[in-house]
């Protein structure tokens, strides 16, 4: 009977998700997997690969480690042709993150150390970005992470390990729904429950969290936009609800009007992160040139250079000097 109850809230879930645009694909293993993820690639990128041109495609994804792919997701790609030319695609939009091919999927099976099967799977572009984990009403959230744990340790990174670029985890109980980021070194404490802008949560999968969280343009911009690939400790970050929408209203204040604007954190729910992935989406405004961070102690200007540097480095400049910074200002620095 329990496992009934967990094949119906994974039923439901699909059809929701259907009904929000994704579309459904049939997909039982790892050859399924690949076969409609050159046909997406195709779709996406309008163009064709050969059998031979889309091995080279599959060598790309193949390399490196979960940080390593999470880069390879959103850099440009080249390939050369059978005939000798250069071939450009993506495997992501990450500039017009709605502008991408959405499909939903489940009980795909995957043979590593053990043989796994995973509840649903969200795939963009035919890549698996967001994997969900269910168990039945009544059972510990904490049960479905653990059993992404042992996904982690024993099928993800099997054979061609496409399942090592899910950007996203959520697991659920149907009334109880976190999402994180895909880092295997991450604890429990580490997982988060959505929001919405007023701060009411919205835990139950189906009833608020899929069409808020799950929306495709919304669960592509979290995707884009606000997953930091921390180079300092090799692994992704996902922002909290709180500092999403800050950084929300930053940009929108700073897109449509000259105001000023007042964000509000406490003690240790990560004021760096939300000022950095801030000012990484302002410096990609065409209107922004410079963004200037001024703190009232010497200590907070190197523990702000240093988290920022860890996130990206090499992207801030620092100056305890007014010449300096006027320096800075009229010349090339970027920070």
């Amino acid at each position: 009977m329990a496992k009934q109850s967990e094949q119906i809230l994974e039923e439901q879930l699909v059809a929701q998700l259907q009904k929000l645009g994704y579309r459904y694909a049939l997909i039982n293993d790892e050859k399924d997997l690949i076969a409609n993820l050159k046909t997406q690639l195709e779709k996406h990128n309008n163009i064709t690969f050969s059998k031979t041109e889309f091995e080279r495609v599959l060598n790309l994804l193949s390399k490196g480690s979960v940080f390593e792919k999470g880069k390879t997701l959103r850099q440009k790609q080249h390939i050369e042709r059978d005939n000798g030319d250069n071939l450009y695609f993506e495997f992501l939009n990450t500039e017009h993150w709605c502008q991408n091919q959405y499909q939903v999927t489940n009980q795909v099976s995957q043979e590593g150390t053990y043989k796994n099967r995973y509840d649903v799977t969200i795939l963009i572009n035919g890549l698996p970005l967001v994997q969900i984990e269910l168990k039945r009403k009544g059972l510990e959230l904490k049960e479905a992470f653990n059993q992404i744990n042992r996904y982690q340790r024993h099928s993800f990174g099997a054979n061609s390990a496409l399942f090592q670029y899910v950007q996203i985890f959520i697991i659920s109980n149907g009334v109880n729904t976190k999402y994180y980021s895909n880092n295997k070194h991450q604890s429990f404490k580490q997982t988060f429950y959505w929001t919405d802008v007023e701060n009411k949560r919205l835990t139950n999968i189906l009833n608020g969290f899929t069409d808020s969280f799950l929306e495709p343009c919304h669960v592509s911009k979290m995707i884009c936009k606000y997953i930091v690939l921390n180079e300092a400790h090799k692994i992704p970050m996902v922002l909290r609800p709180y500092q999403y929408y800050a950084v929300e209203a930053l940009i929108e204040r700073v897109k449509n009007s000259t105001k000023n604007g007042y964000i509000w954190h406490t003690t240790g729910s990560g004021k760096t992160l939300t000022s950095f992935k801030a000012s990484q989406i302002l410096m990609n405004l065409p209107q922004v040139h410079k963004v200037v961070f001024v703190v009232d102690r010497k200590d907070l200007d190197f523990q702000t250079t240093k988290e920022f540097n860890s996130f990206s480095d090499g992207c801030i400049d620092g100056t305890d000097n007014t010449s300096n910074l006027v320096k800075q200002f009229v010349g090339g620095y970027s920070g």
